[in-house]
């Protein structure tokens, strides 16, 4: 059975319109016909149609007007007419976007094959933005993801884009910025989906056991790459894997075999890699801490996440996002936002990025409780609520121990827990816990 088109006609000539019209309906399109294209624009979205087909010279609005106010992902495919074309017109209107040029007389075949092309690939199009949009909301990506900044909506595309293959993915980006929940929608975008998703932090395991974390013991431990078999591993903080280990990593990547320690014989596995870092991994071959052959695997795609800094209004969308998710944790009325919480939004550097932003949304609601607070307020991190010190050292050792003391409550004093939580080692924490003079037992009371 032939696919059935339907198709907006206009052309203020009654004698060629109805003769369109005679000639589309006897092979089965459905034709809508008009004299004035601007009445035919005002119904378009109604009539939805397949394409459009148009006289170019025209009393009001021309078929080149027309072909202007046509632009939009969504609009159907545009295919202009005229007996006064000439070349330059033609090649004019494609430049601006026509789907195809005919001049007067045009051969009815050739007409009705350039509509047919145009109707289906508008159709195609359109099938894959809906299925676009479908994985997004699947995945939950839009929410990883918020903002209309053009870095992100290019991002948003390029991670649809990744989800479907099974290579490799390096992901970059600065603390905070969502690398590790990239990483699980490239997972539930994809053929794993079904699979495990496993989360490693190499910097939280201890240098001596990480072969025995990641590649397992025999008869003793799985390993994590074992563990992700069918689905995905991700390797947080990729820079932090120890020399030793990189080999190995790299001959499991290559072959989809491990080697447990221990054991006589490899195994294999079925994995996808994920890895991300906030370092330089370049720098790191140059220093030869890392190897250039694991970076060449690793970055098969790659995957730059951007600073909240450097995402202009998305801050404040972000920030009203997460003070209505909080305000619905606390089960309060979300704050409303004043003109200087706008500012003092827009005036911060956002060193902790979306990880920050998120903490301060839920100060800034936990204050509202009371009744009381301001963004600013909350952008202090220090609970004393004194004035941010000029001092840069100061003001980072205390959103450190912010940081860290939210941490500690919020795992209940599980160190294992909160060094992951914070994305450090544990050795890292310990030392930080000493240094900023901070009591974990003070912290649970």
């Amino acid at each position: 059975m032939t696919e059935s088109y339907s198709v907006i006609v206009i052309d203020d000539d009654q004698e060629m319109r109805n003769s369109l019209t005679h000639l589309l309906g006897r092979v089965g399109w459905t034709v809508t016909g008009f004299a004035d294209a601007e009445v035919a624009l005002r119904r378009i979205e109604t009539l939805q149609p397949d394409v459009v087909l148009s006289d170019v010279r025209m009393p009001g609005l021309s078929g080149l007007d027309l072909l202007a106010r046509l632009s939009g992902p969504d609009d159907p495919p545009l295919i202009l007419i005229s007996a006064h074309g000439d070349i330059p017109m033609a090649v004019d209107a494609i430049q601006k976007g026509a789907y195809s040029f005919l001049e007067k007389p045009f051969e009815p075949r050739r007409l009705l094959t350039v509509l047919r092309h145009a109707a289906e690939a508008h159709r195609l199009a359109g099938q894959a933005r809906r299925m676009r949009d479908e994985l997004v909301n699947l995945s939950g990506l839009d929410r990883v993801l918020l903002g209309q900044d053009p870095q992100i909506v290019s991002l948003r595309d390029r991670i649809v884009d990744l989800g479907a293959t099974d290579g490799t993915v390096l992901i970059s980006g600065a603390t905070g910025t969502g690398k590790e929940l990239v990483a699980r929608a490239l997972h539930r975008l994809g053929p794993r989906r079904d699979g495990p998703f496993v989360s490693l932090n190499c910097a939280t395991l201890d240098p001596a056991r990480f072969e025995e974390q990641v590649f397992g013991r025999a008869g003793v431990t799985l390993g994590h790459l074992r563990r992700a078999d069918g689905g995905t591993l991700f390797l947080d903080e990729i820079a932090a894997c120890p020399l030793p280990a990189q080999a190995q990593l790299l001959r499991a990547i290559e072959t989809g075999e491990v080697l447990p320690l221990g054991a006589d014989e490899e195994l294999r596995t079925d994995v996808r890699i994920v890895a991300a870092t906030n370092e330089d991994l370049a720098a790191q071959v140059e220093a030869e801490s890392f190897r250039p052959d694991l970076l060449y695997r690793l970055n098969t795609f790659q995957l730059s996440l951007p600073a909240l800094r450097d995402r202009g209004g998305d801050v404040v969308l972000l920030f009203e996002h997460f003070l209505r998710a909080m305000a619905e944790t606390y089960e309060v009325a979300t704050p409303d936002m004043t003109p200087e919480d706008i500012a003092a939004l827009a005036s911060h550097a956002w060193p902790g990025n979306i990880r920050e932003l998120r903490h301060v949304a839920e100060r800034r609601v936990l204050a509202a409780r009371r009744g009381a607070g301001t963004v600013a307020d909350a952008l202090r991190v220090d609970d004393g609520g004194e004035e941010v010190s000029g001092n840069l050292r100061g003001a980072v050792a205390r959103f450190e121990a912010t940081l860290i003391a939210q941490a500690v409550r919020a795992h209940q004093g599980r160190m294992d827990a909160v060094a992951e939580a914070l994305g450090i080692g544990r050795r890292t924490l310990n030392e930080k816990i000493v240094k900023l003079g901070l009591d974990k037992d003070a912290l649970l009371d």
